[in-house]
């Protein structure tokens, strides 16, 4: 049982890289398409899936990781592709009731 366990596992996380790196490189292949100006390094591939390439700061991570005045709980990733969570929207509630 192990063993099989263990296989699942190996071909899981092969097929989640693969995805990941396909990913990747089509939001790498959507900017080099664009003229060398107009090249931001952050969009949709295929009009769905958000993709941010741009060098990480701190403010683009506060403001995506907790921005309690953003509606949204699923946001665009801070850095690489896809989405993460907004942890200000998401435990809101909660901050809300502690005591000051």
């Amino acid at each position: 049982m192990n063993r099989m366990h263990s296989k699942v596992t190996s071909g899981r996380r092969w097929l989640g890289l693969a995805v990941g790196a396909t990913l990747i490189g089509a939001a790498v292949v959507t900017e080099l398409r664009k003229p060398a100006a107009t090249r931001t390094w952050e969009g949709r591939i295929a009009s769905r899936i958000p993709y941010d390439l741009r060098p990480p700061t701190f403010l683009r991570a506060r403001d995506r990781l907790w921005n309690p005045g953003d509606r949204r709980i699923v946001v665009p990733t801070v850095f690489g592709v896809g989405w993460t969570i907004n942890f200000g929207r998401l435990l809101m509630p909660w901050v809300a009731e502690l005591p000051n």
